[in-house]
């Protein structure tokens, strides 16, 4: 009997499942369970954009492309990113293609951290942030952000937890699981603290189109002399409904990016060719119409918002207004359950799943998460066995 304890790494041996897929595991047993917990648009990639892909296989395009994608989708992202952000990235040198913001995130995190340094990390947060650090030889150390704060993180909380150790600050906004975000004048209160530090930024805004009411999205790397310490990370995943394409890129300073590229070619090799011609046309076609496909689906995700919000508010859990993202975070504890247990119970005698807010952190013990991405219908159903399931819970 070969004893594998042996072959496995400790590093890997550590890591603990997704609190998420650990859920939807359970979640798939059950026959007729309406799910509201996976974070991927409902809509489908518009046909221009996948009529693109099978263009480029048509033609023959299905061999390598350079390390850091083709040209013509670096130029494209550098106007998109100047349009929107009003910042310059150099295609040839400071933008890489990567195989979605998953990939991104992790060798970001593999070029900086030396074994022992300190990552901090605001919870909530996105689940693969502290596994992806560990990988890499560094220590996650958690920020815990607030409800009463909007789950902001503030200069206080960040100067307290930084040491002699700290290497770099994850900005993870608009954020997932809480739809939080950080407002212009957030994000400049946090800058002497990073500069006094002298910290990088890993700013992860992957859902950066996705930010409503009259606040717009902004980038850290957009303040003066911030954007020579900050790598910003972003996709087409959530905002151009191409979750399964796979298509994401890193904007960074030529220095760190070069130390990205060398991880990137040797791990990934490449991003996917189909699929770059995709996301090449994504960005065309919407420079031609003013991103009206995004917007559209803006639209409808901010109206599914409101519902949401209105009909948690009416059965009594509390939950603050999200402006980013298209996720809910409501605080459960006034029904005497924590986080994990509503959602267990929940999907047992109701047949509706949820995330518990303890998969992205403990900071998120009394909470769960709900995505809006789905259907009204689907919505207005699940909602109506929440309701039912909470005032079972009050009689």
């Amino acid at each position: 009997m070969i004893d594998y304890k042996r072959f496995i790494s400790q590093k890997a041996s550590s890591l603990q499942p997704s609190g998420i897929r650990k859920f939807f595991d359970v979640a798939n047993e059950i026959k007729g369970v309406i799910s509201l917990g996976v974070g991927e648009p409902d809509f489908v990639t518009p046909w221009s954009v996948r009529d693109a892909a099978i263009k480029s296989i048509h033609k023959g395009r299905t061999q390598y492309t350079s390390n850091a994608g083709i040209i013509e989708l670096r130029h494209s992202i550098a106007r998109y990113i100047n349009q929107t952000l009003n910042l310059d990235y150099n295609p040839e040198n400071e933008i890489i293609v990567t195989v979605g913001a998953s990939e991104a995130i992790d060798v970001s995190l593999r070029a900086i951290i030396n074994d022992g340094d300190e990552i901090l990390l605001p919870e909530p947060s996105y689940v693969s942030y502290a596994p992806c650090i560990t990988l890499a030889g560094g220590v996650a150390k958690s920020i815990c952000s607030t409800v009463e704060n909007e789950f902001r993180i503030k200069p206080e909380d960040l100067e307290r937890a930084i040491t002699s150790k700290t290497k770099a600050l994850i900005l993870p906004y608009p954020n997932n699981p809480t739809g939080a975000i950080m407002e212009k004048a957030d994000l400049e209160a946090l800058i002497p603290v990073i500069k006094k530090h002298n910290l990088l930024v890993i700013s992860d805004e992957i859902y950066s189109e996705l930010t409503y009411g009259s606040t717009t999205h902004c980038s850290i790397a957009s303040f003066e002399d911030m954007r020579e310490r900050t790598i910003v990370i972003n996709g087409f995943s959530k905002a151009f409904a191409m979750t399964g394409w796979r298509i994401g890129y890193i904007l960074a300073p030529e220095p760190l990016a070069y130390a990205m590229l060398k991880i990137h070619q040797y791990v990934i090799m490449c991003a996917p060719t189909a699929s770059q011609y995709a996301a090449l046309t994504a960005l065309e076609d919407g420079f031609k119409d003013n991103f009206s496909v995004v917007a559209e689906m803006r639209e409808q995700y901010d109206m599914r918002r409101n519902f949401v919000i209105k009909r948690l508010d009416e059965m009594g859990l509390k939950c603050f207004e999200p402006k980013g993202a298209f996720y809910v975070f409501p605080c459960v504890s006034s029904t005497g359950l924590d986080g994990e247990e509503f959602s267990m119970r929940l999907l047992s005698e109701q047949k509706v799943a949820v995330v518990p807010g303890s998969a992205f952190g403990n900071c998120g013990n009394d909470f769960i998460r709900i995505s809006y991405a789905y259907s009204l219908k689907s919505l207005d159903e699940a909602l109506q066995r929440i309701e039912k399931f909470v005032k079972s819970l009050k009689n």
